[in-house]
């Protein structure tokens, strides 16, 4: 048994399709076929179960899979090490998050004091980064606080509002707060199942006596506030999504009832070796959201 080997298997219980991991690691079909079996004749059990062309993780597979990946997430971690104790404070660092407007200040700020270290981002929804952060795919990433989960760790970095957004023209636009009832009747623009925002609001009109209408789904708050601007419904948008577009024509209303907001948090997992960088990047986190405030628009230092 070798890790090439391994790698092979990590690759096929991903897909569970032998013919797309082949073309995934570039090899032919029939030598990744005989791999597999190879490896179970070794372990003396089968890992998939065969149904025709069709391959599926069994209980043996999936008991295997978690520890090959533990043994990936070993050697990743030693060579993370060793180009900490190589390259001392250069790096990288992969950084995850539910919407990108949180960033490009925070980096910018983060480059200008850290110029040697390379930062990757990931935007995906709360369990894939969840996921991510298990796999060790990621460093860090910002998201509301995880249930219970003894191997992620985090630090809470601010209590966010959430406030409603109305085009121009709109009978709302002049008021200065709304009840989220009073708008159980418009057509809502929302983020996709499986962001815990649109959990978050879904729960608040729920509070409020109603199921929102949601006439559009999309992947960036950003982009909803476009929508609403352009007239197409309403939608409920957290106070760092007005910060770094403050001159956006549309009315923003605070929600007095039932209380809508969130909490951010940076999260990191305890099992996983963190890297200098990673580490230096973390930190510098919690300093800048420390002096944050909610009320100005987003900028590159603080």
């Amino acid at each position: 048994m070798d890790l090439l080997q391994l790698r092979y298997f990590q690759t096929v219980a991903r897909l569970e399709h032998m013919t797309q991991a082949a073309q995934e690691l570039y090899i032919s079909q029939s030598s990744l076929s005989k791999t597999i079996i190879h490896l179970e004749h070794e372990l003396g059990v089968s890992l998939f179960d065969r149904q025709g062309r069709k391959i599926q993780l069994n209980q043996y597979g999936k008991a295997f899979l978690r520890r090959v990946e533990q043994v990936f997430a070993a050697l990743d971690d030693g060579q993370r090490e060793l180009a900490d104790l190589a390259e001392g404070k250069q790096g990288q660092v992969s950084l995850a998050s539910m919407s990108i407007y949180l960033l490009p200040g925070l980096l910018q700020s983060f480059r200008e004091r850290h110029p040697g270290v390379n930062i990757r981002i990931f935007g995906s929804p709360r369990q894939e980064m969840l996921a991510q952060l298990e796999r060790g795919e990621i460093d860090l990433c910002f998201s509301a606080p995880p249930l219970e989960r003894p191997e992620i760790e985090y630090t809470s970095l601010m209590m966010e509002e959430i406030l409603l957004a109305v085009p121009p023209g709109h009978c709302l636009a002049e008021r200065k707060t709304v009840r989220l009832n009073e708008v159980a009747q418009e057509p809502f623009l929302a983020l996709k199942q499986g962001y815990s925002l649109r959990k978050l609001i879904d729960t608040c009109c729920q509070q409020a006596g109603f199921t929102p209408h949601v006439v559009f789904e999309g992947d960036e708050p950003m982009a909803l506030l476009h929508l609403v601007k352009a007239g197409l419904g309403i939608a409920c948008i957290p106070a760092l999504v007005w910060k770094s577009v403050p001159e956006i024509a549309v009315a923003r209303v605070h929600i007095e009832e039932p209380l809508c907001q969130r909490e951010l948090a940076l999260l990191w997992s305890k099992e996983r070796y963190l890297s200098v960088a990673a580490r230096e990047l973390r930190d510098f986190i919690i300093t800048y959201f420390a002096h944050f405030d909610q009320t100005t628009p987003l900028s590159g230092s603080f």
